[in-house]
């Protein structure tokens, strides 16, 4: 983690060229040396965050007014921050037990009122939580007041939980859980708020931009969604092949429950949809024994998408889980308890996310626990599948190894695709993979479920969400192609985003018939596209002129634009059939 000092020069230092993302700053005490460090953040990450900060403690005026110069700007991103000592002030100034006990209902209703304004409600809003401060006003007797100031920090805090998962542009910044990891003395500086009035510690500025910075890359689909993890040392205490099945350390003893606990939140992450994956150097059978055969083993082998233990380099090995997955390297997590062999990753693999381990295992869960390795924005109950998902393409590449022709081995796929508009089901999934679907993405536009939901009941949009299976499975929801009405009887591709996990399957073909089928029915005689270059959606550089699209013209930028006469199409082959 870099210093504020560090973060001060850095911001100082931005170098011309960064991606930028506009984000106002909304704060009820002094905000400056938080701009700066979020500034710093920022180009630590590659990203020029355009910082827009509010006048000290302007947040109601700036609200309530429908011109107000904040509300008649447009923000790729909100941050609100409200801070506890002045909710402290408000609550003591408060006249009856009745209006404090009424305190946290009254602010909830006030972040709702804001996240749901027209001007805001399709904009991220990321909103501070409450770190708690015990005024001791009560001592311990005041879990039992329910107009304590410590008593409605708690509910507010919960009652924030409750609202983000009901309000699709709210995010919760939780800086409380920082301060109850760091505690209060590391957060907060008596003396510098004295003198400034800003809350937070030097120390503490760079955590709660980093937690900021965090959920704005995700909002722009920097996710990670694969941890790779060594076995001996990092998975279990112990070297399997030398110590042998029964001395391996794991289970609820000694230094054993250490790798129990660690196997426990890999686990609760492989639930929430994040792929595990093995790389060891270890005879494969020898190395698979544990997962089979110990008591003690929380992870058994069907957690795991792909399991690979041999004595080849780990880079070359992971190189390997990057061509079954089809995910980028910077989405990818590698575990390992030898720092020769993390070095050896990040040299030749240097967009991996490479923990550098403590040497006492002992630390290694807090310490995985303070890096928030796998922020997100949104959770679909697709996430759970994933791991099935990629075993089963395991299946169907085994499959794909006894064919010659192509055309046979897809033809014995028996696939089937379903196409439909948004729905209350699909809205979450679409959202999600607008976020973070970076290879196969036309124009890479990121859309909030809110604003999902938006274009759902417009009548300029038509939706297109693509479900597909075969015989080995479901693949779920792998494409959103977003049709925008633009001109009569025009329709521009505003998203035509793919799962890389359906490539060469033929899906893009069976998406651009259903796009024509679409257009048909609605009476649609021209549709219009574009492709914006992006440092990795190459892959898409050539789509619009596969499927017939004539170039229009090509912008400095490098944008091309792309037109299609509806009645010059010629259906694209494919074999996939529709259901």
């Amino acid at each position: 983690m870099l210093t504020y000092k560090e973060l001060r020069r850095l911001q100082k230092e931005t170098p011309s060229g960064l991606p930028c993302k506009r984000i106002a700053l909304l704060g009820d005490t002094a905000t400056q040396m938080l701009t700066i460090a979020l500034r710093g953040t920022g180009v630590s990450l590659g990203i020029h965050f355009d910082i827009w900060e509010a006048e000290y403690d302007s947040i109601d005026r700036l609200i309530s007014d429908a011109q107000s110069e904040f509300l008649t700007q447009h923000f790729e991103c909100v941050i609100l921050f409200q801070s506890t000592h002045r909710l402290l002030q408000n609550h003591a100034r408060m006249d009856n037990e009745g209006d404090r006990a009424a305190l946290a209902d009254n602010r909830l209703a006030f972040i709702k009122h804001v996240c749901t304004l027209p001007q805001l409600c399709s904009t991220p809003i990321l909103v501070f939580n409450y770190p708690e401060i015990d005024d001791s006003v009560f001592g311990s007797f005041a879990c039992g007041i329910p107009s304590s100031f410590l008593t409605q920090t708690r509910i507010l805090n919960a009652g924030m939980c409750k609202l983000a998962a009901q309000q699709k542009n709210m995010y919760v910044v939780d800086i409380a859980s920082l301060q109850n990891k760091y505690g209060r003395d590391a957060m907060f500086s008596p003396s510098v708020y004295a003198s400034t009035e800003m809350v937070l510690s030097l120390e503490a500025l760079p955590h709660v931009a980093a937690r900021c910075a965090d959920i704005i890359t995700a909002l722009s689909g920097r996710i990670r969604k694969c941890l790779i993890t060594d076995l001996d040392n990092t998975l279990w205490g112990g070297v399997i092949g030398d110590d042998g099945l029964e001395n391996i350390q794991i289970g609820h003893f000694g230094i054993g429950r250490v790798f129990t606990e660690l196997q426990l939140w890999m686990k609760k992450l492989r639930e929430r949809g994040i792929i595990l994956c093995v790389v060891s150097k270890n005879d494969e059978q020898t190395a698979r024994e544990p997962f089979i055969k110990h008591p003690d083993m929380e992870l058994r082998l069907d957690d795991f998408a792909v399991f690979i233990a041999n004595w080849e380099n780990k880079a070359e090995n992971i190189r390997q889980i990057q061509s079954i997955l089809n995910i980028g390297y910077d989405q990818m997590v590698f575990l390992d308890d030898n720092p020769f062999e993390r070095g050896m990753v990040r040299e030749h693999l240097p967009d991996i996310v490479v923990p550098e381990l403590p040497d006492d295992a002992a630390l290694y869960l807090e310490y995985l626990y303070s890096l928030n390795l796998f922020e997100t924005t949104s959770v679909s109950a697709a996430d759970s599948l994933r791991t099935r998902q990629y075993q089963e393409e395991s299946a169907r590449r085994a499959t794909a190894s006894s064919f010659v022709n192509e055309d046979d081995y897809l033809k014995s796929l028996c696939m089937q695709g379903k196409t439909e508009g948004f729905t209350t089901f699909n809205i979450p999934r679409a959202a999600q993979l607008t976020q973070r679907s970076n290879q196969f993405n036309l124009r890479t536009q990121r859309y909030t479920e809110s604003e999902v939901e938006t274009m759902a009941h417009s009548d300029m949009v038509i939706p297109l969400c693509v479900e597909l299976s075969d015989r080995f499975g479901q693949y779920g929801l792998i494409s959103v192609v977003i049709l925008k009405k633009s001109e009569p009887e025009t329709l521009f591709i505003d998203t035509w985003l793919m799962s890389c996990r359906v490539l060469k399957r033929g899906v893009e073909a069976f998406v651009m018939n259903s796009i024509i089928k679409k257009a048909r029915t609605a009476g649609i005689k021209r549709i219009t596209g574009a492709y914006i270059p992006t440092p990795k959606n190459n892959m898409v550089s050539g789509l619009l002129p596969q499927m017939g699209f004539a170039l229009t013209k090509t912008d400095a930028d490098g944008t091309q634009h792309y037109a299609l006469n509806v009645a010059d199409y010629k259906e694209q082959k494919c074999f996939i059939e529709e259901v």
